[in-house]
């Protein structure tokens, strides 16, 4: 009996320790069980809401906007990524383990070496003052006061680019990534144009804010398809740190690639800015067109910002409705021809060069001096004169002006040419049926409209009217962009556009080409002066008086607007050009000195440029000539004057070499580069100077163009790795 009771023992002991487990564990659970309820019911809508603020979902990824390109592929507009740099002074390297001090010698020596703005004393108390604005903070926090955690401390005055950044990210304490160095970099993004003020307006902005894209030109007319479509993505925490997943990929916008030439558009500016500097202008515009398709080559706009400095500030050749002068005399003469008004031999009596007609007073530009007496209709044209082009149309419309202003139809003058460009401006042209005060059709109208007063006509017009004189009739549409890409696919090719299949009769086309050669080449005519030994040109000249409101034409101040308007070679014409000048300040207005003579300049450029000479097609001069040669690489400046049969005398071991010129061959030498020193770069090209100064561990930055004249590091000095050079080229 005993024994028995003895087994039983181990049994009981085991049963109610089982059983204290078992109630332990279910207790445990239905505590869980509870808890879980009270998380999901009583606590779920505060922890939800927490939940949030660690995710946000639809956040906008911005596309990357189109490019615009010259019809040569050159960057004329694009999207530049520039960033600000901050240091998250509560980052817990900077907070728990205090790297600032422990770095800020190094990073100060460092910053000083890439962003020479400031020196080396000036970074460190920078520095040291956002260390001190942390430790001020942290002592509220112990003392339990009420604190302002500033995050972000700027570190650098100015926005970096991508390389420059990529450069911060690998100095010391910076290199041990954001969480430690506490180093964050805000980006922005800024549309920039390579070529600065090259077809600036056509080319257009866009807003500071770049979802609204577009502000003017063609990033304005094209912005749908350059600003592309956005995508979307969620913000989440992970591990104490945000991270975007993307949901939907953004659809990048499509390039514009431009009708614009580099080249052409650098003649164009050029020649129109030396102008307007020479005769203090208020404002000018010049236009180049491809006669055959209607491509615009060059467009510039510059007006005067201040006293010596012009600029983009409106697209005057598109927008400006102004009266254009007589250069519309070919226009008037066109209409009277085709209506068999006149002959180009037919005379007209100008008298003395002063006519009044219905009481107003008309005069010819030599009324001083006798005027023209009795001239030729075509010598109306040469000359330009008022009286001359007024009788003709007098002759014919005087007592059926509509039908002249049907004429200016019949020609084209007055085709919508739906231009590419918001806010282009058309043409306005008053009528006899006109009733209202402002085109109200007076008595003085007709004569007066006949040499470019009383109507409002865009430049860019009047250059598509000339263009098809000069393209056997046919009137194409001026265009500025030549195709749509889709990541480099063309999506759209514009062709050319005919507005109107011909503007006259074979015979009046004739006739006029004529004329306009002989404004050019006749002994009195007005573009004289726009006469060229390398290139024919024909075209007219035109300078008419701008309104002064109230007071007229000739109230006190009175000013002008002179043009000249043509193409180019006359023989075979390839371009059309316009140029307009307003309110020269010195000077007497001449549609043909001034406005002429740009016009001359870029037609000789732009034709030596398109004609220029292969090295074994030149005549040899029966004397030597010896070239200037840069200084650079030996063996590729051996190349070409042995390809060029330059005689030269070389002294050269290794691979750069200087070079100067005797009378008789090129005299070339040594030129020394050792590792760790300044090499010296005067006469090289900007090509073989930035290659040898980067290879040396410096940064360079240039100004001019040519050879290097001079260079801001002494050659031979210690080389400072990262320091920058400055570099003068003439």
């Amino acid at each position: 009996m005993e024994t028995k009771e003895k087994k039983n023992i181990p049994n009981k002991s085991i049963r109610r320790n089982y059983f204290i487990v078992s109630l332990f564990f279910g207790l445990f659970a239905i505590a869980i069980l509870v808890k879980a309820n009270y998380t999901s019911f009583v606590e779920g809508p505060t922890w939800r809401e927490r939940g949030k603020t660690l995710v946000r979902d639809s956040i906008i990824v911005s596309p990357v906007r189109g490019n615009i390109y010259s019809c040569n592929d050159e960057l004329m507009a694009t999207s530049e990524y520039l960033y600000r740099i901050y240091i998250d002074l509560w980052a817990d390297g900077l907070v728990k383990d205090t790297l600032l001090p422990k770095y800020i010698d190094s990073l100060s020596i460092a910053l000083s070496k890439r962003f020479p703005e400031k020196n080396r004393e000036q970074y460190r108390a920078h520095l040291q003052k956002g260390f001190n604005i942390q430790q001020r903070e942290n002592e509220k926090i112990k003392n339990k006061q009420a604190v302002t955690k500033t995050r972000e401390y700027l570190l650098l005055d100015r926005k970096l680019n991508y390389v420059e950044l990529c450069d911060i990210k690998k100095m010391p304490l910076f290199s041990k990534g954001s969480n430690k160095s506490g180093l964050i970099a805000r980006k922005y993004v800024k549309r920039t144009k390579p070529y600065g003020s090259l077809a600036s307006r056509t080319i257009g902005d866009i807003y500071g804010d770049f979802q609204k894209g577009g502000k003017n030109g063609l990033e304005l007319e094209y912005d749908s398809l350059l600003r592309g479509y956005p995508g979307t993505s969620t913000r989440k925490k992970v591990s104490g740190r945000f991270i975007n997943v993307i949901n939907q990929e953004p659809i990048n916008g499509m390039d514009i690639v431009s009708t614009i030439d580099i080249a052409i558009q650098d003649i164009t500016e050029k020649a129109l800015v030396d102008k307007l500097k020479e005769i203090d202008a208020e404002s000018g515009t010049a236009v180049v067109m491809e006669v055959a398709t209607g491509q615009v080559k060059a467009i510039t706009n510059m007006g005067r910002v201040s006293e010596g400095v012009w600029t983009e500030t409106k697209n005057h050749a598109v927008a400006d409705e102004t009266e254009p002068g007589s250069t519309f005399k070919v226009a008037s003469m066109m209409v009277a021809l085709e209506d068999g008004v006149i002959h180009p031999s037919d005379t007209i009596d100008t008298g003395d060069g002063v006519y009044i007609y219905a009481g107003a007073r008309m005069t010819d530009h030599n009324w001083n001096k006798g005027g023209y007496g009795r001239i030729s209709a075509a010598q109306a044209i040469w000359y330009s004169s008022n009286i001359g082009v007024a009788k003709i149309i007098l002759r014919g419309y005087e007592h059926d002006p509509k039908k002249y202003v049907e004429g200016l139809r019949k020609i084209g003058l007055m085709e919508p040419l739906d231009l590419e460009i918001p806010g282009a401006g058309k043409v306005k042209i008053k009528s006899p049926d006109n009733k209202t005060k402002k085109d109200y059709w007076s008595k003085t109208t007709l004569p007066w409209m006949s040499f470019g007063y009383e109507t409002r006509i865009p430049p860019i017009y009047t250059l598509t009217f000339f263009n098809a004189i000069a393209n056997d009739g046919k009137m194409v549409r001026p265009y500025f962009v030549k195709e749509i890409r889709n990541n480099g696919d063309v999506e759209v090719e514009n062709e050319p556009v005919v507005v109107k299949k011909q503007i006259c009769s074979e015979n009046t086309l004739k006739q006029i080409q004529q004329m306009l050669l002989d404004v050019i080449e006749s002994e009195k005519g007005t573009g004289k002066s726009v006469y060229s030994s390398h290139v024919r040109i024909a075209g007219k000249t035109g300078t008419a008086q701008i309104s002064q409101g109230t007071a007229g034409y000739s109230g006190e101040g009175k000013s002008h607007q002179v043009a000249f308007c043509g193409y180019f070679p006359a023989d075979k014409p390839q371009y059309s050009c316009i140029v307009v000048i307003r309110k020269p300040r010195i000077g007497y207005p001449s549609g043909g000195t001034m406005s002429g003579g740009v016009f001359k300049r870029i037609a000789e450029e732009i034709n030596a440029r398109n004609n220029r000479l292969k090295p074994g097609d030149a005549p040899k001069d029966s004397i030597p000539f010896i070239p200037g040669v840069k200084a650079g690489v030996f063996s590729s400046m051996k190349y070409v004057m042995n390809k060029l049969d330059v005689p030269y005398k070389d002294e050269v071991n290794g691979e750069w070499a200087s070079a100067g010129r005797q009378s008789d061959k090129v005299d070339v030498k040594d030129r020394k580069v050792i590792d760790n020193l300044v090499p010296d770069v005067v006469g090289m090209g900007a090509k073989d100077a930035v290659y040898l100064l980067e290879k040396q561990g410096l940064r360079v930055s240039l100004s001019g163009k040519g050879s290097v004249r001079s260079q801001s590091l002494t050659s031979g000095s210690r080389v400072v790795k990262g320091q920058t050079v400055a570099l003068v080229l003439r």
